[in-house]
């Protein structure tokens, strides 16, 4: 990229921008996750599961795309133009939401507006050129935590739709779609007033120069980086939601209260992982992130469950015939040895299912129960009373929320530090380098729900996704430790 000996306040005044104007559009893009379920939930929709997942994924796919060719655009002719027409283009998307009334209408409109996803790629490559390659990282950082959007969206707009319906005009929804894009259009005249064009050195490049870098496997590793730190995010910003309301039964606000308590955080943290990277490397940054992400995804994936196993039983020591059987006794009468007494316990411990109690450990309930009666004639080492285990454990919510909280924010860590190493690795292509970077975490974001939903209906436990979140880690960690100790090896 341009090569900067340093920062100036022309620098810091293009970031505040660059930072501002993807906050918006973040927040414009995953909209349709509030906007679709309230339309459903009150009933004004009345759409399958699959056409709701659809509609509300489609935005995630087209903004994941269209981040390889805006970064590419973005290198060829500098973010400010680019910047400035992708959130009109997003504006017009939202104008078309506000009129939707088929299904094919509302997936025209989120495949438009959609496309404001990929401001992300636009807004990397113009940050890169105003930034020494030192403090690249912390630049980059401040600049991703405008994905604190999507918990500006999920705090507020629940709230503004309850308000417009609140007269009775279940109609009045369409307000919030022009709110977004209004939001976007005064976003793009006041970034193209106040910011100044500039272009990489390389920007007189062809377009097959400039997609060299994607025969190299370096930068696939690098997108199966950014799908666990960016798609994870992305996906569970969206599938936290109904994971709380069926996991916890939360009412619906209060759990769009602890999804934004997950999103907000990650995003904001961003600023301090492009510092930790700047100071520490990108690759060592990326390394704890995903060891953090291993352990506490080991951690959420045990489920809230109850196990029942055989217990310890009695068994007759000698045959005969059972004569007597009380609540914790089993006399049996042999012809010779005359009456043996079985005794036992019918319960030791015990557990509420239904309780909202944290426990740190298992809890235990034995029972023992007399399955011979009275008359019965019973033989050497049969079984006179039958045990049974059951095990009990569940997180307290708040416990699983802090959890999820701090992952998120390890995971807003390390998308600053895998963009810290596309800085570092590519400074003459970071536009396209970061733009095939951000459509591998723009699939995760869009894939890993449809894996949570398999997964749950596979195993019935919502806590399957956190094992696909262990999985998926352990392999990208495999990935990086193997470049670390190869940092020449490329296709």
């Amino acid at each position: 990229m341009s090569m900067m000996k340093e920062a100036t306040p022309k620098s810091y005044r293009m970031l505040v921008m660059n930072t501002l104007a993807f906050t918006i559009a973040f927040a414009a893009w995953l909209s349709n996750g509030v906007l679709i379920t309230f339309l459903i939930s009150n009933g004004v929709l009345n759409w399958s599961a699959v056409q709701m997942g659809t509609v509300i994924g489609i935005p995630v796919l087209t903004g994941a795309l269209f981040r390889l060719p805006m970064g590419i655009l973005t290198d060829k002719f500098g973010g400010r133009p680019i910047f400035t027409i992708n959130l009109l283009v997003a504006a017009l998307g939202m104008v078309l939401m506000s009129r939707a009334d088929s299904y094919s209408d509302f997936i025209i409109a989120s495949l438009l507006f959609g496309t404001v996803g990929a401001t992300f790629a636009v807004g990397i490559a113009f940050t890169s050129v105003w930034f020494p390659k030192e403090k690249q990282g912390l630049a980059l950082g401040i600049f991703g935590a405008g994905n604190a959007g999507a918990a500006l969206t999920a705090l507020f707009a629940p709230t503004i739709l309850n308000n417009l319906i609140a007269g009775g005009d279940m109609d009045a929804w369409r307000q919030l779609p022009i709110m977004y894009a209004i939001m976007l259009a005064v976003m793009a005249v006041i970034f193209f007033l106040v910011t100044e064009n500039r272009k990489p050195n390389s920007s007189d490049r062809t377009l097959g120069q400039m997609l060299r870098p994607l025969k190299d496997i370096a930068v696939w590793r690098l997108g199966s980086f950014y799908f666990i730190v960016f798609g994870l995010f992305v996906a569970f910003s969206q599938w936290l939601v109904p994971y709380f309301v069926n996991v916890y039964a939360l009412p619906l606000v209060t759990a769009g209260i602890f999804a934004a308590a997950f999103s907000f955080p990650s995003g904001v943290i961003r600023a301090l992982g492009g510092y930790l990277s700047d100071r520490f490397g990108g690759n060592r940054v990326s390394l704890w992130v995903f060891i953090t992400a291993i352990t506490i995804s080991a951690m959420l994936m045990v489920p809230k469950m109850t196990i029942e196993s055989p217990g310890k039983g009695v068994l007759s020591k000698l045959p005969g015939e059972v004569t007597k059987v009380t609540e914790n006794t089993v006399e049996v009468t042999n012809p010779k040895a005359g009456v043996r007494v079985y005794k036992f316990t019918p319960q030791v411990g015990d557990f509420n299912k239904d309780t909202s109690d944290f426990f740190m450990f298992p809890t235990k309930k034995v029972t023992q129960e007399a399955i011979v009666k009275v008359g019965d004639k019973v033989t050497k080492k049969q079984l006179l009373v039958k045990g049974t285990t059951n095990i009990f454990f569940q997180a307290n919510v708040w416990i699983f929320g802090i959890l999820a909280v701090i992952v998120g924010a390890t995971w807003g860590i390390g998308k600053a530090s895998v963009y810290k190493l596309v800085a570092e690795s590519y400074p003459q292509e970071v536009g396209v380098v970061g733009g095939i970077v951000g459509v591998l975490g723009g699939l995760g974001g869009f894939i890993s729900p449809i894996i949570f939903g398999w997964l749950l209906g596979l195993t019935g436990l919502w806590s399957s996704a956190w094992m696909f979140v262990l999985a998926a880690t352990l392999f990208a960690f495999i990935l990086l430790t193997n470049s670390m100790k190869h940092p020449d090896a490329h296709d």
